[in-house]
């Protein structure tokens, strides 16, 4: 699963999620990607599951790249725990993902599979998502 290496402070405030992405929302790699339309916070292992998902649909062809990583800790308390005693300690860690970021990327496979295999992917996320494709933003 995708975590850092390491973290110059092991815990982090929550922040907030407004605006639009103003970065990693055009596709770079692929010719199919598969785009974010609301705010939230990814994690590790959504993250992985629609990685093997799209493997698994393109059959090892093809490739995949993923376009953003869980740098963010994200902690938690012990249950029934009382008030007070410090900040939980790290339970995941998590990708900050605004509306219009690209999640995924997928190039050298033809487009059904691709379409497949990214709406595929969609049902692992939390969030609405769509397939944009580089010829569409060409096109524009």
């Amino acid at each position: 699963m995708l975590m850092p290496k390491r973290v110059k402070y092991r815990k982090q405030m929550r922040g907030r999620m407004r605006g639009k992405a103003m970065r990693g929302a055009e596709i770079s790699f692929g010719e199919y990607a598969l785009q974010a339309l609301e705010p939230a916070w990814i994690s590790a292992r959504q993250i992985e599951s629609a990685r093997r998902s799209i493997v698994r649909n393109l059959k090892r062809r093809g490739k995949v790249w993923i376009r953003i990583f869980p740098d963010k800790p994200i902690t938690k308390r012990a249950a029934e725990s009382r008030m007070g005693k410090g900040k939980g300690s790290v339970e995941f860690w998590a990708a900050v993902v605004k509306p219009g970021r690209i999640l995924f990327e997928v190039g050298g496979v033809d487009p059904e599979i691709s379409k497949h295999a990214l709406k595929q992917a969609s049902y692992k996320f939390p969030i609405k998502t769509k397939i944009i494709s580089r010829s569409d933003i060409d096109g524009e």
